[in-house]
């Protein structure tokens, strides 16, 4: 572990660390992350995140975070929230980015803005059921960022192409995940 110069606000070493004891002990490192969700009215929804199950036991966060979601009014809906796609941007946004400090801070780079613009094309009519040929998902998402930082512009690509490759949002985006849903 080196010393750091630069001051992104994230514990390195803690991280560091982590990773060498879960290394040695790899079935303290099987996190189960959990959310609820709630049927509001129309299309909108309420989700909750709480808990998470890790290190072998259950964790509480420090406080219940909620997000809602609904659709546009263009679909004929209340527009009272993002909707869920775009959830899904804001979620490989935010991990992005996260490893993108978390990388500029072990290869002590200071970082003084970071900034990423997320689109994601999708063809509506695999959702509508119009046309059975079209996936329901996203076509491809481009993730742009702006980053300004005391590096090269090669150093740069080289934060954003680690945090890529370890990025849980990344991964869950570009391969395939099982997904059970049963009704109780």
């Amino acid at each position: 572990m080196t010393t750091a110069n630069a001051d992104n606000g994230v514990n390195v070493e803690h991280l560091l660390g982590a990773r060498a004891a879960l290394s040695e002990a790899p079935e303290a490192a099987q996190f189960t992350w959990k959310a609820t969700n709630e049927w509001l009215n129309g299309t909108h929804s309420r989700s909750s995140i709480d808990s998470y199950h890790g290190l072998g036991e259950e964790h509480q966060h420090r406080s219940t975070f909620t997000f809602e979601a609904d659709h546009p009014l263009v679909f004929g809906a209340e527009d009272n929230a993002a909707t869920p796609v775009e959830l899904v941007l804001a979620g490989l946004a935010s991990c992005l980015t996260a490893g993108v400090a978390a990388v500029a801070q072990n290869r002590d780079i200071q970082l003084r803005s970071v900034k990423a613009t997320l689109e994601g094309s999708m063809d509506i009519l695999g959702i509508l059921g119009g046309d059975p040929d079209v996936r329901n998902g996203f076509n491809d998402v481009k993730v742009s960022y702006d980053i300004d930082a005391d590096a090269t512009s090669d150093e740069i690509r080289a934060l954003v192409a680690q945090s890529q490759k370890r990025s849980a949002v990344y991964d869950i985006m570009t391969n395939p995940t099982n997904v059970t849903v049963e009704v109780r």
